[in-house]
């Protein structure tokens, strides 16, 4: 129930930006007339999440305002943000369609609208869907098992039981992998084997005699319709995360191997073939181009909310490319119309998730509530109160990965500071308790050592040029990780247009150029080599929260970005 007191904050916020308030509606816990109303099309129907990374309760989630295309990717979709996509998409401003895919007025409407995910609401969404489309399938992409404190504490346990409450039917991985391949073996052959549900990944094979490691493909009827789902997981798991968790399995994108599983199915009759993908959307589209027989990939990694497919043309005709947002915000509606073995038309929805707008399945809350009941006490600690928006997504760097930055430097007394550009992680209004738990949204995972190394003003060049080209190489197949890496006490100039060795100039620390044969000292986390050791990085950001008790607005330590002037992926 909101107060009298929290209306007129909202109400104040909402005028101070000049965001209009379009829909009281949703302040009192009701959607807009027919807003989750999506009529039924064609007999074969499959919805999609990912990248949920294991956020069971709704959130705060801020889309990011920095989302740069290079090479032939530039102004083209997923790099589009703000005004630029509203306009691609004909969103109208300030409704809640542009609340949901941009970060546009982002504090004052999230007081609006409230917050987004949730697995209670997101079943109800989920039941709502199936109940207009007998048989239909859904498609969890990965990033699912990792994310959160209960995810971690409990081994990923806590997400297995809940993807299989919410009924997911297949299945492909990522950061899933960082438990391990025993646990994720452990769980595909007991949970998900009783459960029915499927874990797919074509592109996993043994480094050994490069046999299948899961199965690539599976074939669904729906309503007469055979339809084939192939899986493809993350190509670079073991150079973005620790090659120790899965020594003995081979990774890649496997264009070939695509094509021979697509052609396969094809040949045992499929009339529908789709891929669920981890690449990432620009890798996605370049696969659309260069596979043919594919009528659609449902992909994720890259945490784009992408209002409507692109399509893409190759050599035997068109394949849609999707991209289903993150943190349990969204879920993908995708309906054919198969008629004579063959697809003569679609339909596609992604459907933001709004709690308020939304009713809590009675089972799912009850389950999640047995799964938190254990680490309440735990989770609920009061850090210290933000004064400033936090939040993490973006090329360069977030409020949240500039105060994780901030705290490894003072604690660690470091000169500078590097944070992972991991896109995971929730956000925090101006006036929020960041607790033990909203901590965790931002570091949670099973190699979280912090470390202090001195490194020479050229390595520390080398290793940001390096991760720079994991992100702006003009070949998305090479793009290997994230966002930028994130920089404590860094300043510097940036030219995404430029080769490796040249795109990143102008360095300074604390002020003073950076001298290549001098020695600094370097805090950081999540070292992805075997055997390092230091305390989490969870400990030393509570330390300096506890600390500071109050986070005044974090000023952001962003590059000088030089050619990117008007590109619509820049706000």
């Amino acid at each position: 129930m909101m107060t009298r007191r929290e209306f007129l904050q909202v109400l104040a916020a909402a005028a101070a930006t000049g965001f209009a308030l379009d829909s009281k509606s949703a302040l009192a816990g009701k959607a807009p007339p027919g807003y989750y109303d999506v009529p039924a099309f064609g007999n074969c129907s499959l919805m999609h999440i990912t990248d949920c990374h294991a956020q069971l309760l709704p959130i705060y989630f801020r889309e990011p305002n920095v989302n740069l295309g290079v090479g032939e990717a530039v102004g083209k979709v997923p790099h589009l943000v703000g005004d630029h996509l509203l306009k691609h998409y004909n969103i109208p401003k300030n409704s809640i369609d542009a609340h949901a895919f941009t970060y546009l007025d982002f504090e004052a409407a999230s007081r609006t609208y409230g917050k987004v995910g949730g697995f209670a609401h997101l079943k109800t969404l989920v039941d709502k869907v199936r109940s207009s489309r007998p048989g239909s399938l859904l498609l969890d992409g990965g990033d699912t098992w990792q994310g959160s404190a209960t995810a971690l504490w409990t081994n990923a346990q806590d997400m297995v039981d809940a993807c299989i409450a919410l009924g997911v039917n297949v299945m492909t991985p990522h950061w899933e992998m960082t438990y391990g391949a025993q646990r994720v073996q452990e769980i595909v052959n007991n949970d998900f084997k009783k459960a029915g549900v499927d874990f797919v990944a074509q592109n996993v094979v043994t480094n050994d005699f490069g046999d299948q490691v899961f199965k690539p493909y599976v074939m669904k009827n729906i309503n007469g319709v055979q339809v084939a789902i192939i899986g493809q997981a993350f190509p670079y798991t073991p150079i973005a995360n620790p090659r120790y968790m899965v020594p003995d399995w081979s990774f890649g994108i496997r264009d070939d191997s695509m094509q021979k599983f697509v052609d396969e199915a094809r040949a045992k009759g499929a009339a529908v073939v789709v891929v669920l993908s981890h690449n990432g959307m620009d890798v996605d589209l370049k696969m659309a181009s260069r596979v043919t027989g594919i009528d659609a990939i449902f992909g994720g990694h890259t945490h784009d909310g992408v209002p409507q497919p692109v399509e893409v043309k190759n050599a035997k005709g068109v394949t849609l490319v999707t991209n289903a947002g993150s943190n349990g915000k969204f879920l993908g509606v995708l309906d054919f119309d198969v008629q004579g073995g063959k697809v003569k038309g679609w339909k596609y929805r992604l459907l933001p998730v709004f709690s308020n707008l939304l009713a809590a399945d009675a089972g799912m809350e009850a389950l999640i509530k047995k799964i938190r009941a254990p680490y309440e006490d735990k989770l609920n600690e009061k850090l210290a109160v933000t004064e400033g928006v936090l939040y993490r997504r973006g090329n360069f760097n977030g409020t949240y990965d500039q105060m994780i930055c901030d705290a490894l430097m003072k604690v660690k007394g470091a000169d500078a500071a590097f944070s992972p550009g991991f896109r995971w992680g929730t956000s925090l209004l101006s006036g929020d308790v960041i607790t033990m738990e909203r901590l965790m949204d931002q570091v949670a995972i099973t190699y979280p050592a912090t470390t202090l190394n001195e490194m020479t003003g050229k390595t520390i060049h080398t290793i940001m040029e390096d991760v720079c080209d994991n992100l702006f190489n003009a070949d998305p197949y090479y793009q290997q990780g994230g966002d930028m890496v994130r920089v404590g006490g860094i300043q510097y100039t940036i030219d995404p247009n430029k080769t490796i060795g040249k795109r990143i100039t102008n360095m300074e620390i604390r002020g003073k150029k950076i001298d290549p044969n001098k020695t600094y000292k370097v805090a950081g986390w999540a070292p992805v080599g075997e055997g390092v050791t230091g305390a989490p990085i969870w400990d030393v950001v509570a330390e300096y929260l506890r600390d500071t008790k109050v986070i005044k607005p974090v000023k952001l330590n962003q590059p000088n970005v030089l050619g990117m002037k008007g590109n619509p992926g820049m706000a």
